[in-house]
């Protein structure tokens, strides 16, 4: 299943939907009413309602058999699959050889951080920044989990049941913010500086998180190339060790860190300006495709 939020010009507010095989979008929240069941217009509701998934099923079977809510996917805005999460959690130096090409060890447990919730952005969003606070914009192809249910304290073996599904992101990064703060909130939280999407990809579309392709491209030149399959900390041990910490709540993203090849690293470095086009892409989940503008 693949879920995303959408827009429309007859709709007052964004609105929960679910892709079809044959290319089209339901809008859940009026399908699922005149189905009779009702469903939240944003995703990390859903996520966090009882049943979701039966509800969903009902909500899209009634629609591709009447119509109602059925929507040309050319007739719709696709947005962030998650607009408003709670939190935006971020894993560090997450592939041994991009711990490596930044001559930072290797881990002996996962690295945290966090970007605001105000810096999600959407497939097809302008990547935005002042030149005179940041001149050095990076890129960060990143495989994203999002929680489908609360976590708190869950067990490895456990973890990956509270996880509803996959994206794809970007960790937009101001390289001479997040090294001159000493700590990486700022330069990570920018405004704009957590594009996902576009769909949110239930588990059980993706056979292994642990063995996708994953890449960025710049202007349509590739410079990130791996698998996740390289990754130090899975995503079962990445939720586990969350929740040791705090709860991790229906609709909370996980950014679970980026291969090598990042811009600052590169010889010559290269660093994101106005104009250049930034796609990510990760196997079975989906590319993300956003521009870059100076503000």
């Amino acid at each position: 299943m693949r879920l995303g939020q959408f827009s429309t010009t007859d709709a007052e507010q964004p609105w929960c939907g679910a892709k079809t095989p044959a290319g089209d979008v339901v809008d859940l929240p009026r399908a699922g009413e005149a189905a009779g069941v009702t469903l939240p217009r944003r995703t990390g509701d859903l996520l966090g309602d009882w049943e979701w998934r039966r509800k969903v099923d009902l909500a899209v079977e009634y629609a591709e058999e009447t119509g109602t809510g059925v929507y040309d996917a050319a007739d719709v805005e696709q947005l962030a699959p998650v607009r408003n999460p709670r939190k935006v959690v971020c894993v560090g130096l997450n592939y041994r050889d991009h711990a490596e090409e930044g001559d930072n060890p290797i881990p002996d447990e996962p690295v945290l951080f966090s970007k605001f919730p105000t810096a999600v952005n959407g497939p097809g969003g302008t990547v935005s920044w002042d030149p005179d606070l940041t001149e050095k914009v990076d890129y960060e192809a990143e495989l994203v989990a999002v929680i489908g249910r609360e976590a708190r304290e869950v067990d490895p073996d456990e973890a990956l049941d509270h996880v509803a599904g996959f994206t794809v992101g970007n960790d937009v990064s101001a390289r001479d913010l997040q090294h001159g703060d000493g700590q990486w909130v700022r330069g990570k939280s920018l405004d704009t500086f957590a594009p996902v999407g576009p769909d949110l990809v239930t588990t059980d579309e993706v056979a292994d998180p642990h063995d996708l392709d994953i890449w960025a491209e710049v202007n349509g030149e590739r410079l990130q190339e791996s698998s996740t399959e390289n990754l130090i900390f899975g995503v079962d041990e990445l939720v586990s060790f969350c929740s040791r910490a705090f709860t991790l709540q229906p609709g909370d993203l996980l950014f679970t860190g980026t291969p090598p090849g990042v811009g600052v690293y590169r010889e010559p470095p290269v660093l994101l300006e106005e104009g250049d086009t930034v796609t990510v892409g990760v196997e079975g989940v989906g590319e993300l495709t956003n521009t870059c503008e100076y503000r």
